[in-house]
């Protein structure tokens, strides 16, 4: 810590200078004396500088070749690059406070990553308290914070994700120990579905970036907007209590290396998606005119709607093609610049992303209890779907950063925008609960944009005084114009699939809105009684969050006694009918307004907290306690009437003090014990609360509210020993155990006798405990230089317990995994600017969908739908990257080589029943990086 707080003074006094010889000597500068020869084309000398103990790199050591204009200091990671040299060899002097001068000798021109190291000037450090600006974008800076940390906390850092490739968050995040990936984008912490996680970027609360979930899609962030991804697992009173599996912090790129342009191109191709893929050929009708505020009625009706005198597009049609492959470009700009009084920062970047995803095949299915006295399955859905996605990304980053050269001040003001297009067509063959044979399809177009920034600032009052605040607004929204479906069964006659009603045929639009503005203050302050230096910290946290859902669904509709269509138009093809306007007219198809206004919802939520923790030092052993209290009033809108707005309002209130307790016991610098435990909750949303339905077509079940959820309380505790064998390296086995008081959970219920409706409800209680371990070691110590090697797994159980005299049985909590693997194999050689890694993850089996239990209690005709469970798969990766001379870098990866299909099955005894099966396909990519 001592040798750390010259990192900023040595900046302080050595950076003007710096700067001023830099803006001297120029990039092109050829003065100075070389060693030997005479050739005057221009080279440079790079390398990065650390501590010769701890092997830290060393941010503002003085770097220059004596006797040139070559001078310069280093960056954020401690790497220098002189420039302006000549052929031959030179003497370079380093300089840093605190530290003894060193000289290298004999240094090449054109040498690059070479490595210089200080020796401390132990004298001198004793009496300096001076702190500096941590560097969190490396592995080694990561795990130097991890070990650091007060609470129990997992780390990745932008040095990781290039090596894996991930292209965005969720990718990303599943590296971290205990994290598994639901759905391609919706992370789980622990066996803990995501509505227990929290998730922040840049200091600041992020909306629910799905209409009927609390969730956050991380799909939606790129991977190269992300400068490090902490998970907070241990509760503390400065983070807000509503998280149980973790606090998720998203940190964005903000002071670069250096100066420079960075240029990306690649194609990615899906072996499964890329032949013969079906999209519609119609544009999808956008939601101009307030959702169709202003409709052509015919013959002046108010209740049927002219489906040709609209501005609808009623192309139906679909076309099939042979997609070329993926597209991926991105650019970035970075720029430093040494100031009078501060070092400006700027990194900015655009990146887009077109690609096409296929699911071929893929069996959807859902059985009730198996009749064994009959010995056959029961099917309440059984399907095969075709669906074909064409998903797009465009995203956008301009963070701002203004560091003061004396340590004591930093400014920044953060923006990151992402948006996702998903044009989507699904259509589905199969056998409904009522036993009809059917087809149906649907037809979508899904937009989702997301919205952070943040302006905060950090000020050291005095040596031993730290203030920081934060102002932040996130806003989300997700618009789904026109959606499309229909259905044709054989209901009328056996054998025949025909259009039964007109309700059959659906458009629907919906829009989703949330924002988010809160106020974050902090302020520490540390004290000194001789040997012993405890701190205390407190601060207060304001946030007013706001939603507004609505939608409008409309049905094709006709005079069943009196129409002008043709006598066999029920068994015509649906969408050449609906795409040729001579079927349209006041005699023929019309549409109609289903008005539910129940299904429109909003609602505001205020959050007020405040917070103090005191850390304590006492020997080996430093406690952090603290309280934290919290006030929240949500206040959600729903309509009391289906044809009319009837705005009611309901309210829900709580207060609460939060505790938590962090003890680490420090054996040395490289050994840790950690214990701790906090109390947490976990608060409906405003979705999960409403009286809106909505129906999902890929359930082929409606999904509910329901105002009676109550909130849920957590404790928490956990266990952690680590060791840190060297630099960037760490070793950690961690235990823990939650209890949950009224966990909420996701399931369904029986409508109508066979249709199924899904919902959210409080079960009675809830215990969740494992085991997880964390590795990252080089393997030098086996004679393989150049290799690491990371691994982490889990080992998580659960158990949800229901009231006395519930049909429900008790069963492990859902999207509980029993167990999670995760490692890779690295290779990187600097002389050969070469870089592999090989990845291998899997996942054991998990619930995804509730089961229940149906009849009478305590009599024997009650019978069990079985748990349905996602079954273990293999995923294997390799990714490759390659620099070609100094300013192009070629990537090359391979993910999911073993191409294993994604089953999911319902287990009743020996009975085993497959409900979803379907091939994800490889993925193998080309990347081209020019550096400018």
């Amino acid at each position: 810590m001592v040798k750390r707080a010259f990192v900023l003074l040595s900046s302080l006094l050595v950076i003007a200078g710096a700067a001023s010889a830099q803006n001297t000597s120029g990039s092109n500068s050829t003065n100075g004396t070389a060693i030997g020869g005479t050739n005057t084309s221009s080279k440079s000398i790079s390398g990065t500088v650390t501590d010769i103990n701890t092997g830290e790199t060393l941010i503002g050591a003085f770097v220059e070749a004596i006797g040139t204009d070559a001078k310069t200091i280093t960056d954020l990671n401690g790497a220098f690059t002189l420039e302006g040299l000549t052929e031959g060899s030179y003497d370079l002097k380093i300089s840093y406070m605190g530290y003894l001068d060193q000289i290298e000798e004999g240094i090449k021109a054109g040498s690059r990553n070479i490595t210089i190291t200080l020796t401390a000037d132990e004298q001198l450090l004793m009496a300096s308290t001076v702190t500096a600006e941590e560097n969190r974008n490396t592995s080694a800076s990561l795990v130097r914070i991890t070990r650091t940390s007060p609470v129990i906390i997992s780390t990745l850092s932008a040095q990781d994700i290039s090596r894996t490739q991930d292209s965005n968050a969720s990718e990303v995040i599943r590296r971290i120990p205990g994290v598994s990936i639901i759905d391609e984008k919706f992370v789980m912490v622990r066996g803990l579905s995501q509505r227990y996680n929290n998730v922040w970027i840049n200091g600041g609360a992020v909306p629910s970036s799905e209409a009927d979930s609390r969730a956050f899609s991380f799909d939606i962030i790129p991977s190269s907007q992300i400068d490090n991804l902490t998970i907070i697992k241990s509760p503390s009173a400065e983070y807000p209590a509503d998280y149980s599996g973790g606090f998720i912090s998203i940190g964005t790129k903000e002071v670069p290396e250096k100066n420079g342009v960075q240029l990306s191109v690649g194609g990615n191709f899906n072996d499964v998606s890329y032949k013969d893929f079906t999209t519609y050929t119609g544009k999808l009708s956008n939601m101009a005119g307030g959702f169709f505020s202003s409709l052509n009625y015919l013959d002046g009706s108010d209740k049927n709607i002219d489906l040709k005198n609209n501005s609808l597009d009623n192309n139906w049609a679909t076309k099939t093609f042979n997609p070329i492959g993926d597209l991926k470009l991105s650019a970035s700009a970075n720029f430093r610049k040494n100031l009078k009084h501060s070092l400006f920062g700027l990194t900015a970047s655009v990146n887009y992303t077109n690609e096409y995803r296929a699911q071929r095949d893929m069996i959807n299915n859902l059985y009730g209890a198996y009749d064994h006295r009959n010995d056959r399955t029961n099917y309440l859905r059984r399907s095969t779907d075709n669906q074909f996605n064409n998903n797009s990304r465009l995203g956008a980053m301009l963070n701002l950063t203004f560091l003061g050269h004396d340590g004591k001040g930093k400014l920044q003001f953060k923006n990151i925008l992402n948006k996702i297009d998903n044009k989507r067509y699904t259509v589905r063959d199969g056998v409904s609960a009522q036993n009809n044979q059917e087809h149906s399809a649907e037809y979508f177009y899904r937009s989702r944009l997301s919205y952070n920034g943040q302006l905060s600032g950090e000020r050291r009052l005095s040596d031993l005084n730290k203030l920081d605040w934060t102002l932040s607004y996130s806003y989300a929204n997700r618009y789904m114009p026109d959606r499309r479906r229909y259905l044709i069964n054989d209901a009328i006659e056996t054998g025949t699939l025909a259009l039964s009603t007109g309700n059959d045929i659906s458009r629907e639009w919906t829009k989703l809105d949330e924002h988010i503005a809160s106020i974050g203050i902090n302020d520490k302050q540390d004290f000194e009684f001789g040997d012993w230096t405890p701190s205390l910290k407190y601060g207060l946290y304001g946030e007013y969050r706001s939603r507004k859902y609505y939608t409008r669904e409309f049905y094709y509709s006709w005079n069943y006694y009196d129409n002008s269509l043709p006598s066999d138009f029920r068994q015509m093809d649906i969408p050449t009918m609906l795409s040729d306007e001579d079927y349209f007219g006041a005699d023929r198809f019309y549409m109609q307004e289903q008005i539910r206004m129940r299904n429109n919802y909003s609602g505001n939520n205020i959050l007020g907290a405040g917070y103090f923790s005191a850390t304590i030092p006492f020997g080996k052993f430093s406690l952090l306690a603290g309280l934290r209290y919290e006030f929240n009033q949500m206040d959600l809108i729903t309509n009391s009437r289906q044809y009319e707005e009837s705005p009611v309002h309901s309210y829900y209130t709580d207060s609460d003090i939060f505790p938590s307790m962090n003890l680490t016991y420090r054996f040395d610098d490289r050994n840790n014990l950690r214990l701790s435990y906090g109390r947490s909750v976990n608060r409906p949303e405003f979705r999960e609360r409403s009286s809106s339905v909505y129906y999902d077509f890929e359930l082929a079940s409606n999904v509910q509210g329901n105002s009676e959820l109550r909130n849920c309380y957590v404790d928490n505790l956990d266990l952690r020993y680590e060791f840190y064998p060297g630099k960037g390296e760490t070793i950690s086995l961690a235990a823990f155990y939650k209890h949950f008081d009224s966990p909420i959970e996701w399931t369904y219920t029986v409508a109508g006798g066979t249709d199924l409706v899904y919902s959210y409800k409080n079960a009675e209680s809830a215990n969740n405990y494992g085991l997880e371990l964390d590795i990252r070691k080089g393997l030098d110590f086996m004679g393989l230089k150049n290799f690491s090697l990371s691994f982490n797994g889990a080992l998580i159980k659960s158990l949800v317990e229901f009231e006395e005299g519930s049909l429900e049985e008790d069963r492990p909590m859902q999207g509980q995994s029993p167990y999670l693997i995760n490692t890779g194999l690295f290779y990187n050689n600097p002389d050969l600017g070469l870089d592999v890694a090989l990845l291998y993850n899997r996942i054991g089996k998990r619930i995804i969908g509730v089961g229940r239990s149906e009849g009478t209690t305590g009599s024997d005709d009650v019978a069990k739908v079985p748990d349905s469970y996602e079954m273990p798969r293999n995923v294997l990766d390799l990714t490759l990257s390659k620099s070609i001379g100094e300013k192009v870098e070629l990537k090359f990866s391979i993910k999911n080589i073993l191409g294993e299909s994604v089953v999911c099955k319902q287990f009743d005894e020996d009975i085993v029943q497959i409900t979803s099966m379907y091939n994800p396909g490889r993925n193998v990519s080309l990347q081209l990086v020019w550096n400018f």
